[in-house]
């Protein structure tokens, strides 16, 4: 929505990861090195771990992307809580290889024999298995019977290992030790620093064609990366949201409060609000009036795309008159049932004619 007041091409800070947008952070680069050592090396497994939302999903697509297709035939995995069996089978499907109905012996002689074709016709396999850390201990040992297939003195499959912290966890168990022998690189892709966070925001801005508006002020930096804690998805998800309340408040220039205000908005949404009805009970003799907040309202994406919807002759002092009468009509009628309530409650303690009150 915001993309041609600011003059962008596209959406600089969407969640969806996508290579062109890629950016390369000392634990990125080192990270892609890995990965790409581990290419050279043609053996074993390569593991990368990192918390949710670091770029782990990005880097994967990036080189897959830098992948030569004459010489290296790879296959990207997500798995999920599968068994063995299954693991097999998905292995096989990402390979292309036909599977259905086959018993797991015949199973693993298809996959060996497409190895053994893909080696024999001058290439490589290549098995990426991303959030790893949803893997059992059964289907990663069968992962590791893979990378026994050879040939000659040559082996037939290379395997990367993406996955979640807990995924290292899961590597240190007693079980693991073996396949713990095969890795030949491991390593972890942590937070960007603040410097980092700065040039990372400005990088994803300038892939869309950003000359310096809306401008960011240092200390709004600061503040994005305290909040984000340098974590890429986190940023982009605080930056979409500055950019869409620039937009709406028409302004040129990204200050610390701004990103404040943003902040708090995004964790008061976080917030189960209590149901309304709940609290007319709970608030006996009297209910609590709803707030509406007219600037988390304009912060929803659906919210705003309602708003835009309506045309350039939308006048946005007159929905705010209309959502004011909304707001103190609802107010009313809960005022009105907390009476009722109330008085059904008075009614039901009153002592009857001749007796005792009622229980």
């Amino acid at each position: 929505m915001y993309e041609a007041y600011f003059g962008l091409r596209g959406k600089p800070f969407q969640l969806n990861p996508d290579p062109s947008f890629f950016y390369g952070s000392r634990g990125h680069r080192r990270a892609m090195a890995y990965l790409e050592y581990g290419l050279h090396q043609n053996e074993g497994f390569i593991v990368i771990t990192g918390e949710i939302g670091a770029g782990k999903t990005l880097l994967v697509r990036s080189l897959l992307e830098k992948l030569d297709s004459q010489k290296i035939v790879a296959a990207n995995l997500v798995s999920t809580q599968i068994d063995a069996d299954d693991i097999l089978r998905l292995v096989a499907a990402a390979f292309g290889i036909p599977s259905k109905h086959l018993a797991k012996s015949d199973l693993l002689l298809a996959i060996e024999a497409f190895l053994v074709a893909t080696t024999a016709a001058g290439k490589r396999a290549l098995l990426i298995v991303d959030e790893a850390q949803n893997l059992t201990q059964k289907a990663v040992e069968e992962l590791r019977m893979l990378s026994n297939f050879q040939l000659e003195d040559h082996a037939l499959l290379q395997s990367f290992l993406v996955g979640q912290p807990e995924f290292r966890s899961i590597m240190q168990s007693p079980e693991m030790v073996q396949l713990r022998q095969r890795v030949i690189a491991s390593y972890h892709l942590g937070p960007l620093d603040a410097q980092e966070t700065h040039a990372y925001i400005e990088h994803r801005l300038a892939c869309v064609g950003w000359k310096g508006n809306p401008s960011f002020d240092p200390e709004a930096m600061r503040e994005i990366f305290t909040v984000s804690q340098g974590i890429p998805r986190r940023i982009n998800a605080v930056c979409d949201r500055i950019m869409l309340a620039a937009f709406l408040g028409e302004l040129r220039r990204v200050n610390a409060d701004l990103v404040g205000q943003i902040v708090s908005e995004m964790r008061e949404e976080q917030v189960t609000p209590t149901p309304v009805a709940a609290q007319a009970v709970s608030a006996g003799a009297g209910v609590a009036s709803p707030v509406v907040d007219l600037q988390r309202l304009l912060g929803d994406t659906e919210a705003v795309r309602a708003l835009a919807a309506a045309g350039p002759a939308f006048d946005m002092a007159r929905f705010d008159e209309r959502l004011a009468l909304v707001e103190r009509t609802l107010s009313s009628t809960l005022n009105a049932l907390g009476q009722l309530l109330n008085a059904a409650q008075a009614e039901r303690d009153a002592p009857k004619e001749g007796g005792a009150p009622t229980k």
